[in-house]
């Protein structure tokens, strides 16, 4: 019978000690009061009915939200959405060669009696680059046309006497086939003659001199290069996955690393007829004009295939805010910013294709986005962005007491 008021002692005792162990806050008028004084004993003031204040505002009122419709404006800089031409690149290696090329060699063993051309000379189609010594070659010619007047002249004599049966018919058959002999043996010694000229093929630049008057030459030996260089042909290799977007006369817009600042355009004009079994590519071969010989034979240049050419809205890859799977950007208008979901295409360096979701004019944030909630106000930076016309949502007043 003891134990029960010893129980109901020490309950007393624990209340009391946890009433005076609670803390204490301020009130508007400075004096300290219990935070259970709502609804408590009488004297302790009416309950507060908008809750404890807030910092550096009057009593009633929460914190400012960034960007909320009642909130402070977020400062941000957009940009208008605009359609700009767009093409789909397919990048690839090629090689630089020139329209017609060729080693100037020499057909016969023979010496070199001069040479009628410069180092890197422009010269025309048939022009003489090098003679050979002719000496043989002329006597050759001079005998071959010595016994050819001879043979015309027996030929001539005997058309005069087989009509009188002084020769007969078989003897005439075989002047005139020595006749036709002779003829040939001139047009022999005539070409072997020319051989002692070696002229150009076409119009082009020649490259290095390669051999020297008094140089004995034989066939195969180069005695320098001709080039035609006034148009480029590229060879490069396109997966086979690409085949059906190749076509001939698709642009094409060739760079060099000795003109970084420079593009070359051209068009293709060939496509292989077969898929390279190794790389599993099909070569495909276009042509650069280059008048101005900037681009030599033999350069490594970096190709770029422009495929279907179009119109689109392209915007700035910032303004992408991702979630999960799908992409959004904040739309700007009269001051407040719209969270809209958008499709997109093509990527670029640092733009990206906008398929659905926005219209050309329209303003969209580029930065700023990590602050900005849907229905926000904001604050534009950009220069060319209206000022809009924002209304200015009063604070709300705090609940009197009772």
């Amino acid at each position: 019978m003891l134990r029960r008021p010893l129980y109901l002692l020490i309950a007393l005792l624990v209340l009391a000690g946890a009433w005076f162990l609670l803390p204490f806050e301020a009130t508007p008028d400075g004096a300290a009061s219990d935070p259970n004084a709502r609804g408590g004993p009488a004297g302790m003031g009416p309950p507060s009915m908008d809750g404890p204040p807030s910092r550096g505002g009057p009593p009633g009122m929460g914190p400012p939200s960034m960007g909320g419709r009642g909130g402070l404006p977020v400062a941000v800089v957009t940009a208008a959405v605009s359609e700009q031409p767009l093409v789909r690149e397919l990048k690839s290696l090629g090689t630089a060669q020139a329209r017609e090329a060729v080693e100037i060699t020499a057909k016969v063993s023979n010496v070199v009696t001069t040479i009628q051309f410069e180092d890197g000379q422009a010269v025309q189609a048939g022009e003489v680059l090098i003679e050979l010594d002719s000496a043989q070659a002329r006597a050759e010619l001079a005998a071959a046309e010595a016994a050819y007047a001879e043979s015309l002249s027996q030929y001539q004599r005997a058309q005069e006497l087989l009509p009188t049966q002084a020769l007969s018919q078989a003897q005439f058959e075989q002047i005139s086939a020595t006749r036709l002999a002779n003829a040939a043996r001139v047009d022999v010694a005539k070409a072997r003659l020319e051989d002692t000229l070696i002229r150009a093929p076409f119009k082009g630049k020649v490259g290095l001199r390669r051999i020297s008057v008094g140089s004995l030459i034989s066939p195969g030996t180069v005695i320098t290069t001709l080039d035609d260089s006034s148009v480029i042909k590229v060879d490069f290799g396109v997966p086979e996955a690409n085949l059906t977007a190749l076509r001939v006369g698709l642009p094409v817009v060739i760079r060099s690393v000795a003109y970084p600042a420079q593009n070359f355009e051209g068009r293709v004009t060939s496509i292989d007829s077969r898929i390279d079994t190794e790389s599993r590519s099909v070569l495909v071969r276009a042509e650069v004009p280059n008048e101005a010989g900037l681009i030599k034979p033999g350069m490594f240049l970096n190709v770029s295939l422009q495929r279907d050419a179009r119109t689109a809205i392209v915007i700035p890859e910032e303004a992408l805010v991702p979630e999960e799977d799908r992409q959004y950007v904040y739309v700007v208008a009269e001051g407040l910013a719209e969270k809209r979901a958008i499709q997109i295409g093509a990527r670029r360096p640092g733009v990206v294709e906008v398929i659905d979701g926005l219209r050309a004019g329209e303003r969209i944030v580029i930065e700023g986005t990590i602050k900005l909630r849907q229905g926000g106000v904001v604050r534009d930076l950009a220069p060319d962005a209206e000022a809009p016309t924002e209304t200015p949502v009063a604070p709300k007043r705090p609940t009197e007491a009772n």
